[in-house]
């Protein structure tokens, strides 16, 4: 077999895409949703009688409802850890060896969460599951950022959110058609061992494509990164192009150093700590726009608050999923011409319209009116959603980082989903009981506040090479100055040919160090990273 399936270019990018990602984040889509749908049969409850909330009543469903919210919460607890765990895994073991250990530890859990005969094991595999899931999600997200152009980086990464969307989808639809059959566990144990498949593709495929560049570049395996670096770019490997792109790529290691995880706790000349905030705020943002609060709780709105049977209500959270997908795909189309910041705008304001319309039509469960209009505007939200906030924010936390600690910042800022994952899943059941449609107000009220912090705080990275980023940031004194400067930074002319005569010299010179000469320790001139030839 040819080397990467004998692809070049966006071939490669494309089936780096189609290999790894679709059913690596159909698997987690497919997790958000698959475990809340089998939980309400009676095969399940005979099995697990301890989460029983159907058969049981008063102090009893109390407790056992208890039970049920710690068990499958447990999931995002262990999906932290295992975003923390790339902090230190991320760059010890490379991006692609991260990605097939996280996918089997991922497998692993699936497979004992299916064959569960007791409490006991579908705890540990909870843990498990989410464990793999954190690793994998927040590793991909950087492996793919690194091997893709800047003009088209947007575009590769948001495909994500489409896949996340279509997951969910696929395990409600899965859900449905298993809520008829009720004689057998397969009701719910197939459901559940289903991803297990996506898992297999994914470690089956990843060794045949390539590893990170820039990755390579860090751990000094020069000649392995500029052959990846001449295939991403279709070009020979002595071109002109590939010799300035890597030595782009170094020059940016030189000016942050190579430091160590403590520095994500340090500003520094390159506002590292800055650049994690940013980074866990957005995947922050991701959870408490209250997408989990429509996601899980989707089925209990249509049946409780609208009124509606089973089946009904059933069908319809698994047809306003499909709004995510919808949603994803406009995001491909419009994330690289028109940037983060515009689709945030506009996912953030649109957002904050549906909530607040949600918590007026809600308010009156007599107007059959109302409720029609409550049912659009959920389905309207799921829509908003994924514009904005979904594989974006995946995609942003990783082009904020620098190289040296991407993995680090990565695995930090999707702790931070998990982590407000964990606390709306939490707060909701206890926020419609409280306070009922006003619960919704609360969403409206963050929603709208994102808009104004964005745009103050967040800086444009569409076009820019994730070592521009790196200079972006290394100009800025406050948290105000890296939107400012990134909208008057000169942009670099992606796969400009001609190098001035400083940079030619820093490449000479990086090429002794390759031989064996000493490098310069330090680069005087910060701008020199963004002279000459465009590393995408």
């Amino acid at each position: 077999m040819k080397k990467f399936w004998g692809f070049r270019g966006s071939r490669l990018n494309a089936a780096t895409i189609v290999f790894i990602v679709m059913p690596a984040f159909l698997c987690f889509g497919y997790n958000q949703a698959v475990a809340g749908g089998v939980l309400t049969l009676p095969s399940f409850d005979e099995t697990f009688p301890q989460m029983d909330t159907i058969f049981t009543t008063g102090a009893q469903e109390h407790t056992n409802s208890t039970i049920q919210g710690t068990v499958i919460a447990l999931y995002t607890l262990g999906a932290a850890f295992g975003g923390l765990s790339c902090i230190w895994l991320g760059d010890l073991l490379g991006r692609r060896r991260t990605i097939f250990l996280s996918s089997a530890v991922s497998m692993i859990g699936a497979i004992l969460m299916a064959s569960s005969f007791s409490l006991g094991q579908f705890i540990v595999a909870r843990l498990v599951l989410g464990l793999g899931t954190g690793g994998y999600t927040a590793t991909i997200p950087v492996w793919q950022s690194e091997m893709s152009k800047a003009s088209s980086r947007g575009a590769h990464v948001v495909t994500e959110g489409v896949f996340i969307g279509a997951g969910i989808t696929i395990s409600l639809w899965i859900d449905f058609g298993f809520y008829f059959i009720n004689s057998s566990s397969i009701n719910w144990r197939f459901p559940l061992a289903l991803q297990i498949v996506l898992s297999l593709i994914v470690m089956g495929l990843i060794f045949t494509l390539p590893e990170s560049p820039r990755w390579l570049i860090k751990k000094d395996r020069f000649n392995e990164a500029r052959e990846i670096m001449a295939i991403l770019d279709d070009c020979p490997e002595d071109s002109e192009k590939v010799a300035a792109d890597m030595e782009e790529v170094r020059i940016s290691l030189r000016i942050a150093g190579t430091g160590s995880m403590w520095d994500l706790f340090k500003m520094g000349d390159s506002r590292i700590l800055h650049r994690t905030l940013l980074a866990a705020t957005g995947q922050m943002f991701q959870q408490m726009s209250g997408i989990n609060l429509i996601t899980f709780y989707a089925t209990t709105i249509f049946q409780q608050d609208l009124g509606l049977d089973a089946t009904k209500s059933r069908v319809l959270a698994a047809a306003m999923e499909i709004c995510q997908v919808v949603g994803g795909i406009v995001a491909f189309f419009t994330i690289d011409r028109f940037g983060r910041r515009k689709l945030m705008f506009v996912s953030a304001t649109g957002m904050s319209i549906c909530m607040a319309i949600l918590a007026g039509t809600t308010s009156q469960p007599n107007n059959n009116r109302a409720l029609v209009g409550a049912v659009v505007f959920l389905y309207g939200f799921n829509l908003m959603f994924p514009i904005g906030f979904l594989g974006l924010t995946f995609l942003y936390a990783t082009e904020v980082a620098p190289l040296h600690l991407r993995a680090a910042i990565s695995g930090i800022a999707t702790c931070s989903v998990w982590a407000f994952n964990f606390l709306v899943t939490e707060v909701t059941p206890v926020g419609f009981d409280t306070i009922g449609y006003r619960y919704y107000i609360v969403y409206a009220v963050i929603n709208a506040a994102m808009v104004p912090i964005v745009y103050f705080c967040f800086p444009e990275t569409n076009g820019r090479s994730l070592e521009e980023m790196d200079e972006i940031f290394a100009k800025s004194k406050n948290i105000f100055d890296p939107p400012r400067i990134a909208k008057t930074l000169p942009r670099r002319q992606p796969g400009h040919g001609g190098l001035d005569s400083e940079k030619a010299a820093t490449i000479s010179l990086s090429r002794e160090s390759e031989n064996g000469k000493d490098a310069p320790e330090h680069i005087e001139n910060k701008d020199v990273a963004r002279n000459g030839g465009g590393v995408d």
